[in-house]
């Protein structure tokens, strides 16, 4: 297919991996985001080798390893803090780690400084209040005012996404699982060249980042789904960890500063029908939003942008592309929802324990294969 005009909807992982992948085909891209300052929260992020490899097709693996910290095992431990395995993970280009930590600011520069050096447009604290949606084109509205015309809008907006309501009314919304997730970040533990895994109730990951810096994430139950304000979020966190094992009980006490904390409730979608209608197009979260027990959310976020712009290239007729680009990502992305929402019920009781070894390599062997 032709350059086309098109905007992505959203500035976050999603969008902003469209708009470098469609440059690089040579379409005309905007970005909004509605965000002003363009943020993110502070904490870090796991990526697998299918993220590594990714990135090397992007262009962008010497930038992104630079940002990060690469390792190649997953450590599993019992509740009590005893290890039971260490999970070897496959790399899929040579001589490249196989996982890499990253702070999220870090990540967002990455891919932020290479979305406005590719020429797209990145335009903030504005969203779209319409879209028409005509066979042609899309003509949007904008909440500054102006309009657009353009041959694809790409929606990159999100699990709550304002686009998919718009253009699929009838999909599922994200639903509660009963679990939510807290984040802090703490210095790297000496010798630490893994990820580690502590399995029980509370799940609890250990995520280097950088040379010096790792993030803790926590996952408990929460089956009323409450909220908690800023200000006691640092004890609270430290009470969750209380019945830990011994090395993370330690670890707790540097838990001390409530901003810092970063704490969300986890919900899952799958969107299973068709995930476009006309020339409007999801991806991301707003058609799959996993919880975080495979490390896989952004992973599939970035898959799916450079899929969408393979699609593109290969098929000269639009409605084709689309349907080819559901088509490829729906098994992959169902996969990582579905086993990941496994263990986050397997934790909480309401389904079978999950063993997070198993789970880690099938997941591994999944990824690894070809997007």
């Amino acid at each position: 297919m032709e350059a086309q005009k098109i905007l992505a909807i959203g500035g976050g992982i999603g969008g902003l991996t469209a708009a470098i992948t469609l440059r690089g085909r040579g379409d005309t891209v905007e970005v909004v985001e509605r965000d002003p300052n363009w943020s993110v929260y502070g904490v870090g992020i796991i990526q697998q080798a299918n993220v590594v490899r990714a990135m090397a097709q992007l262009d962008l693996l010497d930038d992104y390893l630079s940002a990060g910290v690469g390792f190649d095992a997953v450590e599993v431990f019992l509740p009590n803090g005893q290890q039971v395995a260490r999970v070897p993970s496959p790399r899929l280009v040579e001589g490249r780690p196989a996982n890499v930590g990253i702070g999220r600011p870090a990540l967002h520069k990455v891919l932020g400084d290479r979305t406005l050096a590719s020429g797209a447009t990145v335009r903030l604290g504005i969203t779209p209040t319409d879209l028409v949606n005509d066979g042609d084109g899309v003509t949007v509205t904008f909440s500054d005012g102006s309009t657009g015309r353009y041959d694809l809008v790409i929606g990159a907006d999100g699990a709550y996404s304002q686009t998919r309501a718009r253009i699929l009314p009838d999909a599922p919304r994200p639903e509660f699982t009963g679990q939510s997730v807290w984040r802090y970040n703490l210095p790297r533990l000496p010798g630490m060249d893994a990820l580690q895994v502590y399995n029980g109730p509370s799940g609890v990951g250990l995520v280097p980042i950088s040379d010096t810096m790792m993030y803790m994430f926590v996952t408990t139950a929460e089956p009323e789904n409450p909220f908690y304000e800023t200000e006691g979020l640092a004890a609270k966190m430290r009470a969750k960890l209380a019945g830990a094992a011994p090395a993370i009980r330690a670890l707790a006490d540097l838990i001390t500063d409530d901003a810092a904390v970063v704490y969300r409730p986890l919900e899952a979608l799958l969107v299973e029908g068709a995930w476009h209608n006309g020339r409007v197009v999801l991806l991301g979260d707003a058609v799959h939003a996993t919880t975080p027990h495979l490390g896989q959310g952004a992973g599939m976020a970035i898959e799916d942008a450079i899929v969408l712009a393979e699609e593109l290239d290969r098929h000269d007729d639009l409605e084709t592309a689309l349907t080819a680009y559901r088509d490829r990502r729906f098994d992959r992305c169902a996969y990582i929802v579905r086993s990941s929402l496994a263990i986050c019920h397997g934790q909480i009781g309401k389904g079978p324990a999950i063993d997070n070894a198993v789970a880690t390599k099938a997941m591994f062997d999944m990824v690894g294969e070809p997007i």
